[in-house]
């Protein structure tokens, strides 16, 4: 996991995240998370799951698409991340950290091994209003 704290102005800041980022010209999901994950860690993944689309709705920002992607083996020694420090969590402490309320929803969905899932999040600033699975109002 990335403890973002190194950014300024960043609307991530002091949240934990999964690593990645924003796709570049010509890239798909698949190369987006390689090159980003290589990037941020200095992993080069060699096995992956592609698991499912979040789609983020915020008031003040724009709306983003997030493919989630769990990998399961990779190369490689850790460098350290510009954009934070990142540490190795185990999978059960994972929903204690500091994160966004619809990342605890999508990393559920992940820990059921469920299969490919769309999710939709709505947030007003901070606030999580609202949260769609797969078409269906989630209770929240």
């Amino acid at each position: 996991m990335l403890h973002r704290t190194k950014k300024e102005n960043d609307l991530n800041h002091d949240k934990w995240l999964g690593v990645g980022g924003k796709f570049e010209e010509g890239e798909s999901p698949e190369d987006c998370m390689l090159r980003e994950v290589w990037e941020e860690t200095g992993f080069t993944v060699t096995k992956w799951r592609y698991c499912g689309i979040v789609t983020f709705v915020h008031n003040i920002y724009d709306d983003e698409h997030m493919h989630i992607f769990v990998c399961t083996d990779w190369t490689g020694d850790q460098i350290v991340c510009d954009e934070g420090d990142l540490e190795w969590i185990e999978k059960q402490r994972l929903l204690e950290l500091t994160m966004w309320e619809g990342d605890k929803i999508f990393l559920r969905l992940i820990d059921e091994n469920r299969s490919f899932f769309s999710l939709k999040l709505t947030y007003e600033y901070d606030t999580l209003k609202e949260a769609v699975l797969d078409g269906r109002k989630l209770n929240n």
